[in-house]
């Protein structure tokens, strides 16, 4: 089993730690994990994007040029990678910033409303988590206990109070899809 990610989106949006997330939850089940990050000349607005190479073997290389996976934020983000997934692959979008229909031939595609969802709680820092949530839900890689404390090890005692809140985004993320 070899399975690639990639994450896209502004910086800020919650791009790097979500593929770190996923790439640390692969390792605490016992899988081989890469993650590799890309940043615009900006942090905080600018455009990032990171790819995740997780498999049950050694991986031999961090590249690949379609994702089996691809979690866009934005539409800049669309633009560049959307037509770069692999068929029968899976393309999540913010559809609270991409208005339109997307539609990829040969790939699923899945519109999350992530910043809506996380305005709603009030705490539009975990739109990220909401995507997150979806796309757990569709690939059924990664345990919840595993993401979980995977979390908990990046939030580190500093954010520990916004533990409940990313489980709440990720849960309603998991709702999104099914609606």
């Amino acid at each position: 089993m070899i399975r690639t990610i990639r994450i896209s989106g502004f910086g800020g949006q919650g791009v790097m730690l979500t593929g770190q997330l996923l790439a640390h939850a692969a390792t605490r089940q016992g899988l081989y994990s890469l993650w590799v990050p890309t940043y615009g000349p900006e942090t905080r607005g600018g455009t990032a994007n990171c790819a995740i190479t997780i498999s049950d073997s050694p991986i031999h290389s961090p590249v690949f040029k379609l994702s089996d996976d691809l979690l866009v934020f934005n539409e800049p983000s669309l633009n560049k990678f959307g037509e770069r997934v692999n068929p029968e692959g899976n393309l999540f979008y913010n559809s609270s910033l991409i208005k339109r229909d997307v539609q990829v031939e040969g790939v699923n595609c899945h519109g999350i409303p992530m910043n809506d969802i996380a305005g709603a709680l009030d705490t539009p820092q975990v739109a990220n988590m909401v995507m997150l949530g979806a796309y757990l839900e569709t690939v059924g890689i990664f345990r919840e206990d595993v993401i979980l404390d995977a979390l908990t090890y990046f939030l580190g005692a500093r954010k520990q109070h916004m533990l409940k809140i990313n489980q709440e985004a990720m849960r309603r993320g998991r709702e999104a899809l099914k609606d």
